[in-house]
């Protein structure tokens, strides 16, 4: 597909993927209009730090994606809406679910409602939180739903409206889910820029959750290039695919990997507060990526060391931003 001249709308572009796919469209020469969380300081979040050559090309917009009125003004006749803003914490969900009802549930039927009146594309981004811990690796798109937090339960729900809207009114629209995404920019609540920030502060004990868990990592740069390619084809329509590089690995590995890349030994204390309910953790999480593959005739690659170089030289430059002591929810 030539983007040259497409519109392209992304919602939750202030975040850490939604940044990045804001930039990546630009750069294939769409139009790309950025929703960012409106907040009376005009902070445009992540798409900040998007350099100013490319930033400049970008239609930022503040608003709410829980306002249907505002939904509806946005989204126009032709365009390709990637839906990525989302409560996406995990601890966050135990203290405030009905906040992720009204975002992750309310937010999304009102997107996808606006779509179906426009006559727009929708490219719904759920996560491999759905499936909970695996029945059966790798996880293909069969593997049964299982609400192990909140979050997973609104992103479950979110998936179903996308569905039916599909069903019911033929609204153009596709779910991707994808593994665990790193990289620049992402919050330190998440695992890789926790264990990189506080090896980057000197610390050799990394507090962390259950270090036993696995992830399929994916890089950000990746999973962008699957959303892109997800909305290119028209034989993904009507469909839910897993955007994830078939290969998972241990949080203990990455604190190896992460200690032998910045030239440390770390040890690893298991914070109590880290850890979810017994019965919310996830296991193990490795994607099936056959449907993918078989759809768009790609699957990202597994680079894990590769993306925690790029990672930690970025969180090297960035680290005045945080408190690798604090534990961010």
């Amino acid at each position: 597909m030539n983007w040259n001249g497409k519109k392209a709308v992304v919602t939750g572009a202030c975040g850490f993927i939604g940044s990045h796919l804001a930039e990546a469209l630009v750069r294939r020469g769409a139009h790309a209009t950025a929703l960012v969380f409106y907040n009376a300081a005009g902070s445009n979040g992540w798409m900040d730090a998007v350099p100013p050559d490319v930033r400049k090309d970008i239609e930022l917009v503040a608003g709410d994606i829980r306002d249907a009125d505002f939904m509806r003004r946005l989204i126009g006749p032709g365009d390709t809406v990637f839906h990525l803003a989302a409560l996406i914490g995990i601890p966050y969900s135990y203290t405030s679910p009905r906040s992720y009802v009204d975002t992750n549930i309310t937010g999304t039927l009102n997107i996808l409602e606006a779509a179906r009146q426009a006559g727009a594309r929708v490219i719904n981004t759920s996560t491999s939180e759905v499936y909970g811990t695996a029945l059966h690796v790798p996880i293909d798109e069969a593997h049964p739903l299982q609400a192990q937090s909140p979050y997973s339960a609104t992103k479950i729900a979110a998936e179903k409206l996308a569905e039916s809207y599909f069903k019911s009114f033929e609204l153009p629209v596709t779910t991707v889910r994808p593994f665990n995404t790193f990289g620049p920019r992402q919050s330190p609540r998440a695992v890789i820029p926790t264990i990189l920030l506080q090896l980057i502060a000197g610390q050799d004990e990394i507090s962390l959750g259950d270090p036993g868990t696995t992830r399929d990592f994916n890089f950000v740069a990746d999973t962008v290039e699957g959303l892109i390619r997800v909305a290119e084809c028209d034989r993904t329509v009507g469909v839910t695919v897993n955007i994830g590089t078939g290969s998972d690995i241990s949080v203990e590995q990455v604190v190896a990997l992460a200690g032998k890349l910045l030239g440390r030994q770390p040890t690893i204390r298991m914070d109590a507060r880290r850890l979810r309910p017994a019965a919310s953790e996830v296991r193990r999480l490795q994607a099936g990526n056959e449907l993918l593959k078989s759809l768009i005739g790609w699957t990202p690659p597994a680079r894990v060391e590769e993306g925690l170089r790029i990672t930690a030289d970025w969180l090297q430059k960035e680290a005045g931003r945080y408190d690798s002591a604090r534990y961010y929810i």
